[in-house]
């Protein structure tokens, strides 16, 4: 399998409608496949390897967002490259030719496990680089791609927010599809930080629709959320954010990342639930 061609791409892609009519802003920070060619040069690992940690095709799972009068944003980077669902500075130290500085988050549990922001490791586990990294080299991604993500999707917030006052964030990414290990395994996961991200009658709506078109939906349980979801979602200042995991199994040949003939038929789904959300207005936020 080789890896989609290298372009000159910018850091995102944001589709926006021509008038936005709802308090909805739809993200994909995973789904970006545009590896630049030095960063190919130094992996150790073979295009389809590399390409394990992608949240593959869930931007056009909800490419409808702009039709129904609702933003979607989503990375051209891929998460193996930088990983904009982590704190800008979440490091590994023992990544690193030197020292790290002091301000630097070495010790999360995602740095641990070797997913930080310049991750260690592929999803399948497998290292990345031949090589220890410089930290110019961090500095350079975390600012020519991890920051100019975090504006647009700052800017898309308060926009919608000072719009209609009050925004929800619809955080998109897709799952294993065993990703329940000893479990039953899920179609959808639903985040919303136990309750304390978004509305819970907002969870309860989309929860609800989902599992009324027959998928199986789990809150919270094994992804409660992740940065993106907690650090910018504020239910008392009307700043909602729910986290939406999809099984790949539903869409996807995980083996071969390749679109499966039902791809449609979820798209289909997701489209309907996009048109739901954006029917209710404003008074989906409403308490």
């Amino acid at each position: 399998m080789d890896l989609p061609p290298a372009t000159i791409a910018p850091p995102l892609l944001l589709l926006q409608p021509d008038l936005q009519t709802v308090p909805l802003v739809f993200a994909s920070p995973h789904s970006g496949r545009d590896y630049p060619p030095d960063f190919v040069a130094e992996t150790r690992l073979d295009p389809l390897n590399l390409r394990r940690s992608e949240d593959s095709f869930v931007d056009e799972l909800f490419a409808a967002a702009p039709a129904h009068g609702a933003p979607l944003l989503a990375a051209t980077f891929p998460r193996a490259f930088c990983d904009p669902n982590r704190e800008a500075w979440e490091l590994d130290p023992a990544m690193f030719e030197e020292e790290l500085p002091s301000w630097v988050n070495t010790s999360s549990a995602r740095v641990g496990a070797g997913l930080g922001t310049i991750a260690r490791i592929v999803a399948s586990g497998e290292s990345i680089y031949r090589r220890k990294l410089r930290f110019a080299e961090a500095e350079d991604r975390i600012r020519d791609f991890w920051e100019p993500y975090h504006a647009a999707l700052r800017q898309l917030i308060r926009g919608t927010r000072r719009r209609f006052g009050a925004c929800l964030l619809i955080d998109c990414h897709s799952m294993p599809a065993n990703g329940l290990p000893g479990r039953c395994g899920a179609d959808f996961v639903l985040g919303d930080a136990h309750g304390t991200a978004c509305a819970p009658h907002v969870t309860r709506r989309v929860e609800q629709f989902l599992a009324g078109l027959g998928y199986l939906v789990r809150r919270n349980d094994p992804y409660a959320g992740g940065f993106v979801t907690r650090h910018y979602s504020r239910p008392r200042e009307a700043v909602h954010a729910l986290q939406i995991e999809i099984a790949r199994g539903l869409y996807m040949n995980e083996a071969r990342i390749e679109r499966l003939p039902r791809f449609v038929l979820l798209q289909r789904d997701l489209t309907r639930l996009i048109a739901t959300l954006a029917a209710a207005g404003p008074g989906l936020l409403a308490s």
